[in-house]
């Protein structure tokens, strides 16, 4: 058992998500920042999706019940577990009674704490997720209050020694692929979407990150049918101001959609913090399908280490 002392501004409980339920109108959910997850849980001897706890912004407070074993991956947060420091991507071995305080991240955006097991709420629909939106997943679809006591599930196997790993390179900009109306766009307008260093605004959350920069108009007006619409997708709405959806993006949308980031790069969405910078990549299908096989290898090259 986890108990929270101190939820901070926004963290839930998050796995990899609701993938099989788009078409019935949920949204995906799961970790912003997948990647991050994946490490943390490979390091605690979990499977790569298990539940663990997203922290927006932090700071946040934690004691363990029972003896276990955590790790904290994802942002740059300074981190202690009884005074003794916790880096960002390691495991360590905690004892009942112990406290984890996480501190605000320098420069970056979300921390993810994983725990031998996996925090083990009620699953809705395959997944532990929390939507926000629909109200269910864990801990009823809201985010950790203080006081709120978490269950973990029985560790597959001891991990007493502290060990780590080390994180991709990150950097603000994101491969793109050219999305279905790029081609609407004026020649101009195509080349400063590419160009520009967009900037995230407050208006901006798990939906989706709304972007400031120049504006960006199609060269014909006139609605869209409404279509679907995924993680990644970047909408072009009548302000001509970039949306770029994310976890937590509804399933169906009208707007113009200029470009799409390609699935290996959404977890450095996740990291953006408001009032940075993104700037948008150019990018093949042929390079998207070789940055995931990529990813997919890191991951293996990860659980090889563990072993």
């Amino acid at each position: 058992m986890i108990e929270v002392l101190r939820a901070g501004p926004l963290t839930t409980v998050q796995d990899l998500g609701r993938s099989a339920w788009r078409d019935r109108g949920l949204s995906r959910c799961g970790a912003l920042d997948d990647l991050a997850l994946a490490m943390g849980n490979l390091l605690v001897g979990n499977e790569a999706g298990a539940a663990g706890l997203e922290f927006t912004m932090g700071p946040a407070v934690l004691r363990f019940a029972t003896d276990s074993c955590i790790a904290l991956t994802g942002s740059d947060s300074d981190a202690t577990v009884d005074g003794r420091p916790l880096r960002s991507g390691w495991r360590m071995a905690v004892r009942a009674g112990q406290t984890l305080q996480l501190a605000a991240p320098r420069e970056r955006m979300r921390s993810y704490v994983t725990v031998a097991g996996g925090i083990a709420v009620e699953p809705v629909l395959g997944s532990r997720s929390t939507d926000l939106k629909a109200g269910f997943g864990g801990l009823a679809g809201r985010a950790l209050r203080d006081g709120d006591r978490l269950p973990i599930a029985p560790a597959t196997g001891p991990r007493r020694r502290s060990v780590g790993l080390r994180a991709p390179e990150w950097e603000a900009a994101v491969r793109t692929l050219p999305g279905p109306e790029h081609g609407e766009f004026s020649a101009a307008a195509r080349r400063a979407f590419w160009a520009t260093d967009w900037t995230v605004t407050p208006q901006s959350n798990r939906m989706g990150y709304r972007l400031q920069g120049p504006n960006l108009q199609r060269r014909r007006g006139g609605e869209l049918a409404s279509h679907g619409v995924l993680p990644g997708v970047v909408q072009l709405p009548p302000s001509g101001q970039p949306i770029v959806l994310l976890a937590d993006a509804q399933t169906t949308g009208g707007y113009p959609k200029i470009g799409v980031v390609i699935r290996a790069d959404l977890w450095k969405l996740a990291q953006l913090r408001l009032g940075a910078s993104l700037r948008f990549v150019p990018c093949t299908p042929d390079e998207a399908l070789e940055a995931w096989r990529r990813r997919q290898l890191l991951l293996d090259q990860w659980k090889t280490a563990l072993a």
